[in-house]
């Protein structure tokens, strides 16, 4: 009987086609099963090529499997999949592999690891980015996981992965949760990406009057330099499609109103439970709630706005000036993912490769872009780098387009556009090279309500100040050690 070198559970789109792109790689016998057999048959029969082996059963499935038995969930995150993950367990022997593909919340998946690893079975959460056709053709893939399961399981997933510089596009990211981990912080920068992408279309249209058809060829130009991107790309095609109904520009017909899946908000938690700051990601996840309040959009009556008339004498300065603004806060939005990786690694105790992540987001996944290969430069000159924008090309890359940053954020407020991922970058960056924040009079307040104590710029330990009117006394306070 032959038996299958992998497998996978779950035959929707992104399972479907997972499977077709294992079955095409040589090498490789992949087995399939679903619960509902329906769809098994008909991936079957659409796609005889393939030689899968088919399953009915779950107990079929695992007997269809070679040793180390490998198999890939694909079903939609939470109960399904660890309904999936008991029936497996159950079934799998030591040193077999279960494999989460699905978006997980990388907790979950360490809660799951803990509980799959005590029977000896190795548990890997693998992020899998590329939407439909990555899945098919190559995809990005961040698993994670023990050094034991990825022996197994690297060169399958390699044979599968997108090629970028002729690499592929898979690495061993760490233990546990850590690949689900990275999948969310790189879905957290794709909304950031998508937003930064969406309020330069909304500036060159409602300042600059562009129409629809006009802003993708300026998107197409934009691509073929510093800004080159999957998402730029496909930005220019929506942008010049018609809608064949109306024969309006189909981006005007589309109800302005953006889902979500909650990996943005995911990226936007953790981050706040880690004290790390990804403003311009947590903009983007606000601004797609803001776009979905309905009620509250349609109950607008007559707002003031008091604004003016952004007046452009050079439109071609104008475009190059929210091009570089858009460029210095995409380097904000993915130096703040990069930042939540490294605080994430820090707290659960990751060996994260920063410059290996980045190498592997250069083919396959949603935010693949030009920009990567300049990240892992960076990285690879110094592993410990403690902001991408601290990198000299990224500190050079910003010098040249902060001043169009400020003209554009400026403007875009003066004359009523709203653009609060470009103006919350901005303001994060100026946070940052400010030599003193207000943060200092936060402190004093806090002390003033609270007691909570303050650090002082010229003495050790920690104080105090009793507040009586207008006369204070310090004091230190005990110290916690």
């Amino acid at each position: 009987m032959t038996q299958a070198n992998i497998g996978v559970v779950g035959l929707a789109v992104m399972g479907s086609n997972l499977a077709r792109n294992l079955a095409s790689r040589e090498g490789n016998t992949v087995a399939i099963y679903n619960r509902s057999v329906e769809r098994t048959n008909l991936l079957m029969s659409e796609h005889p090529e393939a030689g899968f082996i088919a399953s009915e059963t779950i107990d079929e499935f695992v007997a269809s499997l070679a040793k180390p038995r490998t198999a890939i969930i694909m079903v939609q995150a939470g109960k399904g999949t660890d309904a999936v993950i008991s029936q497996l367990a159950e079934r799998f022997e030591p040193g077999d592999i279960i494999v989460d593909g699905g978006n997980a919340l990388f907790t979950d998946t360490i809660r799951r690891e803990k509980d799959v690893s005590a029977k000896g079975i190795n548990f890997v959460g693998a992020g899998i980015s590329g939407g439909e056709e990555g899945a098919l053709k190559g995809p990005s893939i961040m698993p994670g996981g023990s050094a034991e399961a990825y022996k197994t399981l690297g060169p399958i997933l390699a044979s599968i992965a997108a090629i970028a510089e002729g690499e592929p596009c898979v690495t061993h990211i760490g233990t546990d949760g850590a690949g689900h981990f990275i999948k969310m912080i790189h879905n957290g920068i794709e909304y950031a990406d998508m937003q930064l992408i969406a309020e330069a279309y909304d500036i060159l249209r409602q300042a600059g009057g562009y129409s629809p058809a006009e802003v993708a060829a300026i998107f197409e130009e934009w691509n073929k330099g510093d800004l080159e991107s999957f998402l730029i790309e496909i930005t220019a095609e929506v942008l010049k499609q018609v809608d064949a109904k109306t024969g309006k520009p189909l981006v005007d017909v589309i109800l302005d109103q953006a889902g979500s899946k909650g990996t943005g908000v995911w990226t936007v938690q953790t981050a706040l439970n880690l004290g790390t700051p990804v403003s311009g990601i947590a903009e983007a996840v606000f601004a797609r709630s803001l776009s979905s309040q309905a009620s509250q959009r349609a109950a607008v009556d007559g707002l003031p706005a008091d604004a003016t008339t952004w007046n452009i004498t050079d439109r071609a300065a104008f475009v190059e000036d929210v091009r570089r603004a858009l460029y210095a806060s995409k380097l904000v939005a993915y130096s703040q993912g990069f930042d939540a990786i490294r605080a994430g690694a820090k707290e659960y105790n990751w060996q994260i490769d920063l410059g290996a992540v980045s190498k592997i987001w250069r083919g396959g996944c949603i935010i693949r872009a030009q920009f990567l290969n300049r990240i892992a430069d960076a990285y690879k000159t110094n592993a410990n780098l403690e902001s991408l924008i601290f990198d000299p090309y990224f500190k050079q890359a910003v010098a040249n387009s902060v001043a169009s940053w400020r003209t554009v954020v400026a403007n875009a407020s003066l004359s009523g556009v709203p653009v609060p991922a470009f103006a919350s970058s901005l303001s994060y960056y100026d946070g940052l090279r400010s030599p003193r924040l207000p943060a200092a009079l936060v402190q004093g307040q806090r002390d003033f309500f609270g007691a909570h104590t303050y650090k002082r710029i010229d003495l050790e330990g920690t104080f105090h100040t009793l507040w009586s009117g207008d006369r204070t006394e310090v004091e230190q306070a005990p110290s916690t050690h």
